[in-house]
């Protein structure tokens, strides 16, 4: 059965799972590809281990060492037992282990816990399929050490994922991270402990569900709103994931009565059938929501990605038309609610903060300095914005914070994106607007007359295999090396390199430490506060482009005339860098 020809780098991996001890099923497929003489299939699926990164795996699934597979999912579990036996010796260790809607997630999710019970872990299992956001919360509220979340968030069908968290109920940051990878990298298969200790496995579900919710609604800023505006027409889309098990039962606890959910997207399904991409930052994906919404007359469309920490919006714009907002209008409405909303009622406080990622807006910092809060900058990623409320806990206190995409938090239960708090701030800040007459679309041209119109504009490539991972890194050490001058005819001033960790004068060449780890990020800083920013995904094999500009607004009937010329401003910034 072994292979003979060694002429590839990836053959000696294939030779090792079918000589080794693998189950027969993926030993047949493998021989089934060499038969079917599939090389490219072979080769991307055995040319490299599927990295544990500091999120965790993200792949598509099959057999091979670069897959989504039990045995990839078990030896990360082992590694990261190992290292969690190490941090607490002599302890009785608990993780918290949950699953979302994709195919295969369920069987992963016991993959884990059978590794980790086996490895003396006392294991909270989710009997049913649940949100990232309430993984979060199920390891603070138990007391767990760790927690796994078996998900590829909004990423194709093909693909899963595996998601580590620490104590405070954070995907793994320094050092944790690169530690656990280390343990990781240093495992062989047979070291993997797969049988399980049934008696260390609890499942739980709904005792978890209740405290979630209870403690989701207390953090209503206006609960007096939602019920003068009980009946505000709602359009709910889970996409076939998780969300169907927490947003509707949310809501509803929240307040609202009108509640439809998107029918044919309503079960689980881990093809997405009636989608492209699992994802509501794509159009197409929210295509269903939209008519619905169309139908209904609704106030608001909300829909969530397949493990329910990622939100899309729509409402009626100036025109009347249903519009999709993006994550940066999204979270620019949800700082401003919250903010305005804390100082209406005189519960601002001095060790209040705010949070974003670097590629995020700069509106949120603008609102954010009008109420005298900070507003802290982390890398992409929220579990750097989880990583600095752990570190500010119990001296500042975290109020509202997110990312461009898609990614919310309001409140400090969790720590991570949560889409199902933030279905329930946006739903009650649309019942909170529409009772002073406006749609959620007005108040946010109301931020814009204030603060500036700022428009931003997201450009992604695709890469795909070894060849591409090599075509992005030479992207970004191009743009490294050729600093362009000039972005859509206005000059380069500013460099913010943070792999190197510095900022470059580009006019007088002088440098500044960036106080950030490091992290493979460019942005290049235009004399007019335009800023554009080149980042390789951690997560899908792409190089992202972001751009931001900003154009002042003094008059409602400029709104399009403005609009306009943001976008052509944007379009020829990406035509200088892309």
């Amino acid at each position: 059965m072994a292979i003979n020809n060694q002429d590839s780098s990836f053959m000696q991996r294939v030779n090792q799972w079918l000589t080794g001890n693998y189950d027969e099923q993926t030993k047949s497929t493998i021989q089934k590809l060499i038969d079917q003489q599939a090389t490219d299939e072979l080769q991307d699926a055995f040319y490299k281990d599927l990295a544990f990164g500091t999120g965790g795996l993200r792949g598509i699934m099959g057999v091979g060492t670069n897959r989504m597979n039990k045995y990839t999912v078990g030896k990360a579990t082992q590694g990261l037992a190992n290292y969690l036996k190490k941090n607490y010796p002599g302890e009785t260790i608990k993780a918290a282990v949950s699953f979302d809607s994709r195919n295969s997630s369920q069987a992963f999710a016991q993959t884990v816990a059978d590794v980790f019970s086996a490895n003396d872990i006392q294991v909270y299992l989710f009997e049913e399929l649940r949100p990232t956001p309430e993984l979060s919360f199920a390891i603070r509220e138990l007391g767990c050490q760790s927690g796994v979340m078996l998900t590829a968030s909004h990423n194709p069908k093909e693909y899963n994922g595996y998601k580590a968290y620490w104590n405070d109920g954070g995907q793994l940051v320094a050092p944790h991270d690169t530690n656990v990878i280390d343990e990781v990298n240093a495992l062989d298969i047979s070291q993997v402990k797969f049988t399980p200790k049934a008696a260390l496995i609890k499942k739980i579900s709904n005792e978890i569900d209740e405290a979630y919710f209870t403690k989701l609604v207390s953090l209503s800023l206006r609960p007096e709103v939602v019920k003068k505006q009980k009946d505000l027409k709602i359009v709910y889309s889970p996409i076939h994931g998780t969300g169907i098990t927490t947003v509707p039962p949310v809501l509803k606890q929240w307040g609202f009565e009108q509640v439809h959910v998107v029918l044919a997207q309503a079960t689980p399904d881990g093809n997405f059938p009636t989608v492209v991409y699992p994802n509501p930052e794509e159009e197409e994906a929210m295509s269903m929501g939209l008519k619905e919404a169309e139908k209904l007359q609704a106030d608001l469309l909300l829909a969530t990605d397949p493990d329910a920490d990622r939100v899309g919006v729509a409402t009626r714009n100036l025109d009347g038309k249903y519009q999709l907002l993006n994550g940066n209008q999204i979270g620019s409405l949800l700082v401003d609610y919250v903010l305005s909303t804390k100082k209406a009622k005189q519960e601002l406080a001095h060790q209040d903060f705010t949070c974003k990622t670097i590629v995020t807006t700069n509106l949120i910092s603008e609102i954010a300095k009008a109420y005298h809060v900070p507003c802290y900058e982390v890398l992409t990623g929220f579990k750097y914005i989880g990583e600095l409320m752990t570190k500010l806990e119990g001296k500042e206190k975290f109020l509202v914070g997110g990312e461009e995409s898609y990614g919310f938090l309001v409140g400090d239960l969790v720590r991570d994106k949560d889409a199902v708090v933030s279905c329930a701030f946006i739903a009650e800040m649309t019942a909170y607007y529409k009772d002073q007459g406006k749609t959620l679309f007005e108040a946010l041209t109301e931020i814009y007359l204030k603060y500036g119109f700022f428009k931003e504009k997201l450009i992604s490539l695709t890469k795909k295999g070894q060849s591409g991972a090599a075509e992005i890194k030479a992207m970004m050490q191009r743009l490294r090396t050729a600093t362009p001058k000039t972005l859509g005819g206005v000059k380069v001033t500013l460099l913010r390199d943070y792999e190197n960790g510095i900022a470059i004068d580009q006019i007088t060449g002088a440098q500044t430490p960036l106080d950030l780890p490091k992290s493979d990020v460019l942005q290049f800083i235009t004399e007019d506060g335009s800023i554009v920013s080149a980042r390789p995904s951690g997560t899908e094999p792409k190089i992202k482009f972001y751009c931001s500009a900003k154009l002042p607004l003094t008059a409602l009937s400029d709104y399009h005339q403005v609009e306009k010329a943001l976008e052509e401003k944007i379009e020829h910034m990406m035509q200088d860098i892309v």
